[in-house]
């Protein structure tokens, strides 16, 4: 399977510094800001700053470094915004979207990390 990344996508954009963003948290080779239209009290996207299109993209051609760094990053944004459970905070959902079915509205890989208030079910059974 080949990725088809788009480099003029919007988080391509904000991580050249052409759109602003409310940042939360940057490292080496993530991103975490605030997401525009929040589901939730807490909604933060996270991206590498690689042109990945998805998580499997991600998982498969990202360095160990880049891989590393995202999952602390995202655990840094939890501790950060409070929403860790092992801290005191009330639990967060982490959703990544991936293709058409999964309604990707971005083709840049991201993380949503989104708490702050009881989320009911993630999908409901049909």
């Amino acid at each position: 399977m080949s990725y088809n990344y788009d480099d003029n996508n919007i988080f391509a954009k904000i991580l050249r510094g052409e759109i602003p963003n409310k940042t939360v948290l940057e490292t080496d080779y993530s991103l975490a800001f605030e997401d525009i239209s929040p589901a939730a009290p807490v909604h933060i996207l996270v991206i590498p700053k690689g042109p990945y299109v998805s998580h499997d993209h991600f998982a498969i051609e990202a360095s160990d470094e880049e891989v590393l760094d995202y999952t602390r990053a995202i655990g840094e944004v939890c501790k950060i915004t409070g929403v860790q459970p092992s801290s005191g905070g009330s639990g967060f959902r982490s959703i990544a979207n991936a293709g058409q079915d999964a309604i990707q509205e971005v083709p840049h890989f991201h993380t949503h990390i989104i708490g702050g208030r009881n989320l009911g079910r993630m999908i409901s059974p049909n």
